[in-house]
C-alpha cells in the first residue's frame, strides 16, 4: 500500500492522508524486524503507557506548534488556545467550539471525525483491506448472542488519525447503557496494519455500549484501541437520556476507531459512504454530519 486515498465529503475531492508516524508503521507491519518488535514490545500495554506518560509530559507541549502547523490544522476551531495546553496529550484530546461542528438535521450522525467505511449487510463483509477475511462479529462483541441478533444489521467503521479531534459522540439520541470493556493487545488499526491483519479490530482492547433509541431500536457503539491508545475515557452518565450528537467520551494520544452497528432494516446508510466503501475507499466526514438517508 503506497498511499492511503480517501473522498472528502466536505471539498468533494479525492486527498491523500498524511500518515503521522509512517515510517514507523511501515516498519513495523512490514519488515520481519518490525514485527518481531511488534509482538515483543509494540502491541502491550506497558509501550503505549510509557509512550502515553512522555505525551503528558510539559516539554511535551513544545510539539504542539509545529504539529499544528505540518498538519495545516486550524486553531479557529479549539476551544482554547494553542498556547493554553499543559501537554501534547492534553492538546490532542482538545474540545472543540460547538459552531466548528454543527448537529446535522438527519436523524443519525458521524460520532467522530474521521475517514469511514459503511456496510450495509454485516454478513457479506468479506472483502476490505484484507481481501477473503469474513468480519468476525462474535469475537467484537465478545457475546454470540448478541452478535446474532445484528449479524444481517449495518455497520460503520470510523478511522481517526492522530491529526484528528479525539473526542467521540453520541450518533443518536436515546438511553446508554454503562460500558463494558473487552481486553485485548493494542495493535495499529491504520490501513498499513490492516492489510496486513484485519482482526486487529475485533481482537483489540475494545469497549461496548448499547444505546436504546425510539426510532432505530438499540444502537451498538465501540470504540477501539490501538497502539498509543491503551485509554479509552467516557464522560457520559449511562442510563440518562442523550441528545444527538452529545459527548460520549475521548481517546488519549494515538490513532483510533470506533464502530457503528445498527439491526437489520432500521437504516439506510448515506449514499456517498456506501458508494465510496464500495470501492473500498474510506469517505472523510465530521462528527455531527449525516451518517444515513432520511427515512
Amino acid at each position: 500500500m503506497e498511499t492511503i486515498r480517501y473522498f472528502n465529503r466536505h471539498t468533494q475531492k479525492l486527498e491523500t492522508e498524511q500518515i503521522y508516524g509512517e515510517s514507523f508503521l511501515r516498519w513495523t507491519y512490514g519488515n520481519p524486524f518490525g514485527k518481531l518488535a511488534l509482538h515483543a514490545l509494540v502491541k502491550r500495554h506497558g509501550f503505549s503507557k510509557w509512550y502515553g506518560r512522555r505525551m503528558s509530559k510539559p516539554d511535551s507541549a513544545n510539539r504542539i506548534l509545529p504539529f499544528i502547523e505540518k498538519y495545516a490544522m486550524n486553531p479557529a476551531d479549539f476551544l482554547e488556545a494553542p498556547s493554553s495546553y499543559k501537554s501534547f496529550n492534553e492538546f490532542f484530546f482538545r474540545k472543540l467550539k460547538p459552531e466548528a461542528r454543527p448537529i446535522s438535521a438527519e436523524p443519525i450522525v458521524f460520532p467522530a471525525d474521521g475517514r469511514h467505511l459503511g456496510f450495509p449487510d454485516i454478513s457479506k463483509i468479506h472483502s476490505f483491506f484484507v481481501k477473503g477475511q469474513t468480519f468476525d462479529l462474535p469475537t467484537l462483541l465478545g457475546d454470540p448472542g448478541l452478535a446474532a441478533k445484528y449479524a444481517n444489521g449495518s455497520l460503520v467503521l470510523s478511522r481517526l488519525c492522530p491529526v484528528d479531534y479525539h473526542r467521540f459522540h453520541f450518533p443518536a439520541a436515546g438511553i446508554p447503557s454503562e460500558t463494558r470493556t473487552i481486553p485485548g493487545p493494542l495493535f495499529s488499526v491504520s490501513p498499513i496494519a490492516l492489510a496486513k491483519k484485519l482482526s486487529y479490530l475485533w481482537t483489540n482492547k475494545r469497549t461496548l455500549t448499547q444505546l436504546q433509541t425510539n426510532e432505530f431500536g438499540k444502537i451498538l457503539i465501540l470504540e477501539i484501541g490501538a497502539t498509543c491508545v491503551g485509554s479509552i475515557h467516557q464522560t457520559y452518565t449511562p442510563n440518562q437520556l442523550v441528545e444527538k450528537g452529545a459527548e460520549k467520551g475521548y481517546f488519549a494520544f494515538g490513532g483510533s476507531s470506533t464502530i457503528t452497528i445498527f439491526e437489520a432494516g432500521k437504516v439506510t446508510l448515506s449514499k456517498d459512504l456506501l458508494e465510496n466503501s464500495s470501492k473500498q475507499i474510506e469517505l472523510y466526514a465530521r462528527i455531527g454530519s449525516a451518517m444515513v438517508e432520511s427515512t
